[in-house]
C-alpha cells in the first residue's frame, strides 16, 4: 500500500506542471520540483560558496564598451504555470538574483567562474519595460567595468543551465539562486527538493555576458559546483 501511494504521488508531482517545463527529469540530479509554493519567510540555509562570496574587486573608474549581444534590451513580466509572477528579457529566458549579492546598497558578488554559469543582464543605458515598475530598474557598476541591471536594487542574471526559453533549472541552485518577481522580490514557487548544483564552468566565448552557450542536458546538472 505504501508503495502505491509513493507511485502515485511522484506522479502527480510530474503532472503538476513545475516539472516539464524547468526540469529534465531524466537527467541526474534533476529532481522534480514540489508543486506546493514556499513562503518567503521559510528561505533555504545558503550552501557554502568561496568563490562567490568573495568581495568583488575594486571597481574600475572607466566602464566597458559592450557588443549588442551582450546586452539585456528588455525586462518583462511574466507568469508560466505553477510559478506565478517572474521576470524574462527579451529573448524568454527568465532572470534570476542572488541571496549573496546586496541591494543597498547594490553589490554584485558573482564574478570570475561564478559569471560565466550566470551570465549578468549588461546593460549600456535603460532597456525597455513589459509590466515592470520603472522606479524599481536601475543598474551597478560591476568589477569588470561593466554595467549591471538591478531590480529594486538586486542585481539580475541568467543561468546557462536554461537551454531554452521559460525554463528555471536555475531555482534555489546552491540554495542561493532564485528566480527573480517584478518586485525584486524572490520567487519561491516550484522549489526542487534538495539542494540543486550549478553546471559546471563553460569556457570562456564571446556572447551575452561574456559566458558560452548553455550545456547540452547530458551532465548538466550534476556538478561540484555550488556558485
Amino acid at each position: 500500500m505504501t508503495g502505491t501511494m509513493g507511485a502515485l504521488a511522484a506522479a502527480l508531482m510530474l503532472a503538476s506542471g513545475c516539472a516539464p517545463v524547468s526540469y529534465d527529469t531524466a537527467g541526474e540530479g534533476n529532481q522534480v520540483p514540489a508543486a506546493n509554493s514556499v513562503s518567503e519567510s521559510a528561505d533555504p540555509e545558503a550552501s557554502a560558496d568561496p568563490e562567490a562570496s568573495e568581495a568583488p574587486e575594486e571597481e574600475q573608474e572607466e566602464e566597458v564598451e559592450l557588443a549588442p549581444e551582450q546586452l539585456t534590451e528588455k525586462l518583462i513580466k511574466q507568469s508560466p504555470d505553477q510559478m506565478g509572477d517572474v521576470v524574462a528579457d527579451e529573448e524568454g529566458f527568465l532572470l534570476y538574483r542572488f541571496d549573496k549579492d546586496s541591494n543597498k546598497p547594490a553589490i554584485s558578488n558573482c564574478n570570475g567562474d561564478c559569471a560565466l554559469v550566470w551570465p549578468p543582464a549588461l546593460t549600456d543605458g535603460e532597456p525597455e519595460l513589459e509590466g515592470i515598475d520603472e522606479e524599481l530598474v536601475g543598474t551597478v557598476l560591476r568589477s569588470d567595468g561593466t554595467r549591471q541591471l538591478t531590480l529594486d536594487g538586486w542585481p539580475l542574471y541568467r543561468y546557462i543551465g536554461d537551454e531554452k526559453p521559460g525554463q528555471w533549472k536555475g531555482q534555489k541552485v546552491g540554495g542561493t539562486w532564485f528566480n527573480v518577481q517584478p518586485d525584486g522580490k524572490k520567487n519561491l514557487n516550484c522549489l526542487p527538493e534538495g539542494t540543486p548544483k550549478a553546471v559546471p564552468v563553460p569556457k570562456k566565448e564571446e556572447g551575452k555576458g561574456g559566458a558560452a552557450p548553455a550545456p547540452s542536458a547530458s551532465g548538466a546538472s550534476s556538478s561540484d559546483y555550488d556558485y
